[in-house]
């Protein structure tokens, strides 16, 4: 069972990946900003950029996560 942990680690990358895919096509996407009048298209890019960027984040923390139980799961047998 040595390369089970990395299986689990590409399992969630993926599994991350497709889950953002879909939140932020049928959720983030649809997503209107209005009241600024000429600045509604800057704002709303401004908002969803900074919504991708923190899942981005979020994505890295999670699977850093992962590899450090990974290594030292490893290292400890």
């Amino acid at each position: 069972m040595k390369g089970t942990p990395i299986f689990f680690y590409i399992f969630v990358m993926w599994l991350l990946i497709i889950a953002g895919g879909g939140l932020l096509v049928s959720i983030i996407a649809p997503i209107s900003i209005n009241g600024f009048g000429k600045l509604d298209h800057l704002i709303d890019s401004i908002v969803k950029a900074g919504i991708a960027m923190m899942l981005v984040v979020l994505w890295i923390l999670i699977l850093s996560k992962i590899k450090n139980w990974i290594f030292h799961k490893q290292i400890s047998h």
